[in-house]
């Protein structure tokens, strides 16, 4: 919103001095009050981002870069145009008055032409005109029209900064070519706005720094129609360097001092870098400067060549901006620890009562005798252990086959008769019987008549066992190819012993 201006070719030096003396100013020491993280006092901070939608969507995005600093202002304008304009019929306010709303610690600030054609420069002779017909109300009801739409979006308490810049020429709304009517002027727009109802606006006085084409106290138009007096101050001349712009006539100082003089809050509502480029220790003196007097609220430019954000050709003086206003976390306090007084609690001696002693009574003891419980004597089963029977194999009965002794003559000396014992022998489970190689097969005899003798008495008749006799020589074998097959018996040793050596003959019909 800044444009160059023509300045005043000389002042004079008594003349700073006596506006010096006049006002009471003293200089600020360049250190004095350290710009950083928060601050003692409740100044708002914002930045003129864009007049639209895009500023209000970008106030987000500079709290991020700021490290979560809350930017508590917004700021825009009205275009001066036309007046339709001036009376609000945008629709970007709309916009501002809800994120407005979103919180009641925010401030909208909005500057308002006093003019249409507002940037036109239109020459100093009309816009006395202009003046004339402003101050005899012809401009009442564009005022009277932009009251209303603001009470009606919800935003009743906006900051009007009114026909800022007058004491400059830039604007068709320019105080100087009729100071008188100008003031005249102002107080009627601000009592048209204040008639409507519902309204709760603070109009903003907000003249440049510095003399510029008039003194800016010329057009001071009275403390009933002002709740705040700001100033427009951009790094250019007057004043070579920060402190010159504090000590200048109408320069920082002399502001503080007439708001103070007049009971009014002041305020910042442009302010950023301007003729000396990247000047980061102007940045840092103007946020010292604010500290300093705490202002309702303050707002840079920041677009280029004002600005230390969207504006990347000032790299220094934004990083100064942005270590000024990144919070600062309260550093934490310990907590005193006080220590508690030890107060002696007093030793009270316990008095010692005797316990008198009771004879405890000696009560018998009743003998209960134990019962005598028999013990149940629980009787072994006896398991019978099975006879397992023992199989008997029956012995197969080996028929004895009967032999015919053949009647063969003897000599007188009789055969003595063997009796065979007829033992019960034990025989396996009869299988064929192969005939022993080693008994030789009885070969029948040729039949020799041997003389008939008398039986010998006592010889058993037929039929009749022998009686038994002494052991006897062993028969001899019988021949080779005999037909008589012998078994020799075993009785065991002890029997054997007794009976001898015994065998049962079979004669056998041997087929040849």
């Amino acid at each position: 919103m800044r444009r160059p201006r023509r300045r005043l070719a000389s002042t004079c030096v008594g003349t700073v001095t006596a506006g010096l003396l006049a006002t009471g100013a003293a200089l600020a020491a360049p250190g004095e009050g350290a710009a950083r993280g928060a601050r003692a006092s409740d100044t708002a901070m914002g930045a003129y981002l864009d007049y639209g939608p895009n500023g209000v969507a970008r106030i987000a995005q500079l709290s991020r870069w700021l490290g979560g600093k809350e930017i508590r202002v917004g700021h825009t304008y009205l275009p001066g145009d036309v007046w339709p304009a001036i009376e609000g019929r945008v629709s970007f306010l709309e916009d501002w008055a809800k994120w407005r709303r979103a919180k009641d610690d925010r401030m909208f600030v909005l500057n308002v032409p006093m003019q249409a054609r507002n940037e036109e420069r239109v020459p100093d002779r009309e816009v006395a005109r202009l003046i004339r017909a402003g101050a005899q109300g012809k401009y009442d009801v564009h005022f009277e029209r932009l009251a209303e739409r603001l009470v009606e979006l919800g935003v009743p308490d906006t900051v009007i900064v009114l026909g800022w810049e007058m004491n400059g020429i830039t604007y068709t709304h320019r105080c100087a070519p009729d100071p008188e009517n100008w003031k005249a002027y102002w107080r009627r727009i601000v009592r048209t706005m204040r008639s409507v109802p519902g309204q709760d606006f603070r109009f903003d006085f907000a003249p440049n720094r510095g003399t510029d084409a008039i003194g800016w106290t010329k057009c001071y138009p009275g403390d009933d129609v002002v709740d705040i007096i700001g100033m427009d101050s951009y790094d250019q001349e007057p004043g070579q360097d920060f402190d010159d712009q504090i000590t200048q006539p109408y320069g920082l100082r002399h502001h503080v001092d007439f708001a103070a003089d007049h009971g009014k809050e002041i305020s910042y509502p442009e302010w950023g870098l301007f003729r000396r480029g990247d000047n980061a220790e102007y940045v840092r003196r103007m946020l010292q400067w604010i500290e300093q007097h705490e202002p309702l609220y303050h707002t840079i430019t920041d677009y280029c060549p004002h600005g230390v954000w969207q504006c990347k050709q000032n790299p220094a003086a934004s990083k100064v901006f942005r270590a000024a206003m990144t919070p600062v976390p309260d550093p934490v306090v310990p907590t005193p620890v006080v220590p508690t007084p030890v107060v002696p609690t007093p030793v009270v001696p316990t008095p010692v009562v005797p316990t008198p002693v009771v004879p405890t009574p000696q009560v018998p003891t009743p003998q209960v005798p134990t019962p005598q419980v028999p013990t149940p004597a629980v009787p072994t089963p006896q398991v019978p252990t099975p006879a397992v029977p023992t199989p008997v194999v029956p012995t197969p009965v080996v028929p004895t086959p009967v032999v015919p002794t053949p009647q063969v003559p003897t000599p007188q000396v009789p055969t003595p008769e063997v009796p065979v014992p007829v033992p019960t022998p034990v025989v396996p489970t009869p299988s064929p019987v192969a005939p022993s190689p080693a008994v030789p097969v009885p070969v029948p005899s040729p039949e020799v008549p041997v003389p008939a003798s008398p039986a010998p008495s006592g010889s058993p008749s037929p039929g009749q066992s022998p009686a038994p006799t002494p052991p006897a020589p062993r028969p001899p074998a019988p021949p080779l190819n005999s037909r008589q097959w012998c078994v020799p018996l075993n009785f065991g040793e002890w029997l054997s012993k007794m009976v001898g050596t015994q065998s049962v003959c079979f004669k056998v019909d041997w087929p040849f």
